[in-house]
């Protein structure tokens, strides 16, 4: 029986490396393949070239049976497709310029089908550990049962993990760059600087982050513009080193930080800062939050709204891409988008006037990219802190972010807008104070 199995797998082998000869030369790629028996495609492709490596035979049975996202990450997390000399960004400008109706049209179907037959009974191999991972659908009721369940799954990882690719202060939004060659430290600092000027905050005015992450707005607006600060967040890990960092500051007469869920809090404030938020928040439930920043927000005062945002075609559609499916499943559990138009609607809708919209989906697309190369920098780091399925699945995902917003697929805004009133809004004339 050894040898008829030997002579199966010689076959399955040999086609598949004849329709990888076909699909090189039909796109054309300039980078190779290396298979699980150490053959190449090319045949002399050389040791230092890029390279897609196939650990084994089940990859492709895999692939050929259910070839979507959930199977390619479950491949890659898994290290069973991986890269050689290179990583997911060096692929960019090796994509195939035709389109996919023009590649399934040219693509030799016979040799396709035919290779898919010899694969059919090949088992896909093991393991498969991403199907263990968020396996229900994410509560999206808005409730603080779901709302700390979904929030904690992402940013209570491990503050460690954070600190390997995050600037000093630990801000996980859209960094903002006044010079493309900034490092990540000095632009996370202009965008908490810029934050601080949008809002014109001041000494006594009292300021709301939602969802205030490690604490590094908070504190930077107390210490610099005077403000007395709350911040509020649902990951344990975040709280307890935002608690830690108001102390080790002695900020604590200046800030407070609790662990609460968004729409319990009291009070009123001057001033509310939503970044990065409000993509958990689901779609269902924005009535819900527009209400509650409005019940919060002195007559007047300020809200600044920092949001990602589909194109509205996109969202229209209904249909989430696929990146969007396993992002949701796998990175952000609960977590959706709108588009910039439902933003203006609800914040017009829910008492606010908008002032100002400004676009930094460029500056995402670069802030996700050094976070990804940071990562992937710390790689062995990371893996000691949360294994290499965590550590792999955060990299295709910052580099996905990455490209998304490179493409212009998915865009990102800060708006401002303030508590209607009749009268005059009290903002200068211009935003020239805002770059100075």
């Amino acid at each position: 029986m050894a040898a008829p199995a030997n002579q199966r797998a010689a076959r399955r082998l040999g086609s598949f490396k004849r329709l990888l000869a076909h699909i090189r030369e039909l796109l054309p790629l300039d980078f190779g393949f290396v298979l699980w028996d150490g053959s190449t495609i090319p045949a002399a492709l050389p040791v230092d070239a890029l390279a897609i490596v196939f650990a084994d035979e089940g990859v492709v049975a895999a692939m050929l049976r259910r070839p979507n996202t959930d199977t390619l990450l479950n491949l890659w997390v898994t290290a069973r497709i991986d890269i050689r000399n290179g990583g997911i960004f060096d692929f960019l400008g090796h994509e195939p310029n035709l389109r996919s109706r023009e590649i399934r049209r040219r693509l030799d179907k016979r040799l396709t089908l035919a290779t898919a037959l010899q694969f059919l009974f090949v088992p896909r191999g093991e393991p498969w550990p991403l199907e263990t991972i968020r396996g229900h659908e994410a509560r999206k009721d808005g409730s603080e049962e779901a709302n700390k369940e979904n929030v904690q799954y992402h940013y209570d990882l491990s503050n460690a993990f954070y600190a390997l690719f995050l600037d000093p202060e630990l801000v996980y939004s859209c960094a903002y760059f006044r010079d493309w060659d900034s490092d990540l430290a000095t632009a996370q600092h202009h965008k908490l600087d810029m934050i601080c000027r949008k809002l014109r905050l001041k000494p006594g005015d009292r300021l709301l982050d939602i969802g205030c992450g490690w604490g590094a707005l908070v504190c930077h607006a107390a210490r610099h513009f005077g403000v007395d600060a709350l911040g509020v967040t649902l990951a344990k890990e975040q709280f307890a080193y935002a608690r830690d960092k108001v102390s080790r500051l002695g900020l604590e007469k200046k800030v407070a930080i609790e662990l609460q869920d968004y729409s319990l809090i009291e009070g009123d404030f001057d001033k509310i800062a939503s970044v990065g938020m409000f993509e958990h928040v689901g779609a269902a439930n924005y009535p819900a939050y527009f209400r509650t920043i409005n019940r919060l927000l002195k007559p007047g005062g300020l809200y600044l709204h920092h949001s990602i945002a589909l194109r509205s075609a996109a969202y229209e559609r209904k249909k989430k891409s696929r990146t969007a499916n396993a992002l949701g499943r796998y990175i952000f559990p609960g977590g959706e988008l709108d588009h910039l138009g439902m933003s203006i609607a609800n914040l017009e809708r829910y008492g606010f006037e908008v002032h100002d919209v400004e676009a930094w989906r460029e500056h995402y697309a670069r802030t996700t990219r050094l976070w990804h190369d940071r990562l992937c920098a710390n790689r062995a780091a990371a893996e000691r802190e949360v294994g290499t399925v965590k550590t792999r699945l955060w990299i295709a995902y910052l580099a996905s972010a990455s490209i998304g917003f490179m493409r212009n697929s998915v865009g990102i805004f800060q708006t401002l807008a303030s508590k209607r009133m009749r009268g005059p809004s009290g903002l200068p004339p211009s935003r020239e104070q805002l770059y100075r």
